[in-house]
């Protein structure tokens, strides 16, 4: 799960015309040198841990001898879904072996994914799309000390207000004793598991659906479908509607959408990157197809255009939803498309 980012609003038909990634930000957004040393700023993280209510052993033994990782940061400025275009993204993503893989886990799995989505109303080609983005379908959950990443970010000027509660999210997840220090280990941003939560997200939405007393996101398949749909689900998943469709837009109608249609004005940076959501016979008034070239359904709810390098796209509520797990269209579009692959067994 990726660290939503900010960046400047741009132009309506700017932002529908350019790439999916835009160039970084100046200011904090760029990272600048901390004021303090790093043993001064452990040293009061320390007292702030306590003062929160954290045990001494858990901080003492969670942050002994830590030390910045240079490498951390250097991956915090080479985000995949902001260095790739979406196409680059997606070739490398949800290529033909990847779409095989999740066949084959959609069937293995197809019993506790039935439950699964019986229970929460996400379907289970999302979940095995979520699952497979983010982990590889559980095969790559990071090798990085959890702790140790998130002190290096949290001291990095960049974000540090963010990654600071997540490193104590961290520390109070080892002081319940849901894991160990040494067994927390994760992403360079210190999303951890299968499902690749942040540590306030897997407070807030780890579930334990085995039933065997921890919400084990790293080993219990039960547990990462059920933490994954939870997460959808109560950030306002809604059961039977698609997250969009790849529509076609004629030659010399994006100038008149970017009059017609403003960008949003709240929300993570993606969001910021959308349209607002019109009706779609508004936007079939505006010359949007279907690929096929067949009018837009009118049965279906108002929609919101995205563009992702040549190819474009008019996304629901749900797209949203999983813009709520990772605010980058290269990472949304790219779940929704092999979900999509799934639905249609191909």
């Amino acid at each position: 799960m990726s660290i939503p980012l900010s960046r400047p609003i741009v132009a309506l038909a700017l932002a529908l015309a350019a790439a999916i990634l835009p160039p970084a930000a100046s200011g904090q957004e760029s990272g600048q040198t901390p004021a303090v040393s790093f043993a001064d700023w452990l040293a009061e993280l320390r007292k702030e841990a306590l003062a929160r209510g954290i045990s001494e052993a858990t901080v003492e033994s969670a942050l002994a001898g830590i030390e910045p990782l240079p490498v951390v940061v250097e991956r915090d400025r080479t985000q995949a879904e902001r260095t790739q275009t979406f196409d680059e993204y997606l070739r490398k993503r949800v290529d033909r072996k990847t779409v095989t893989s999740a066949r084959q886990m959609m069937s293995r799995h197809a019993a506790i994914l039935r439950k699964v989505s019986a229970h929460y109303g996400v379907p289970s080609n999302v979940l095995v799309a979520v699952w497979g983005l983010e982990s590889n379908f559980g095969r790559f959950t990071g090798t990085r000390p959890t702790i140790a990443a998130l002190a290096t970010l949290a001291y990095d000027d960049r974000r540090a207000a963010m990654f600071r509660e997540e490193l104590f999210s961290a520390l109070l997840i080892l002081d319940r004793g849901d894991i160990d220090t040494a067994t927390m280990k994760g992403s360079w941003a210190g999303a951890m598991g299968q499902p690749q939560f942040m540590p306030s997200s897997y407070l807030k939405y780890a579930e334990d659906y085995d039933r065997d007393g921890k919400r084990d996101i790293w080993h219990s398949e039960a547990d990462v479908f059920a933490s994954v749909a939870n997460y959808l689900k109560r950030n306002g998943w809604t059961a039977g509607v698609r997250w969009g469709r790849a529509v076609s837009i004629p030659s010399g109608a994006m100038k008149k959408i970017g009059a017609a249609v403003p960008l949003r004005t709240a929300g993570c940076e993606a969001v910021r990157q959308m349209s607002e959501a019109r009706p779609l016979p508004e936007w079939q008034a505006l010359g949007v197809r279907t690929v096929g070239k067949q009018a837009l359904p009118k049965s279906e709810m108002s929609a919101s255009l995205v563009r992702a390098g040549a190819r474009n796209f008019l996304v629901y509520d749900n797209y949203s939803v999983l813009l709520q797990y990772n605010c980058a269209h290269a990472y949304a579009l790219a779940v929704g498309l092999l979900a999509d692959s799934l639905a249609a067994g191909r």
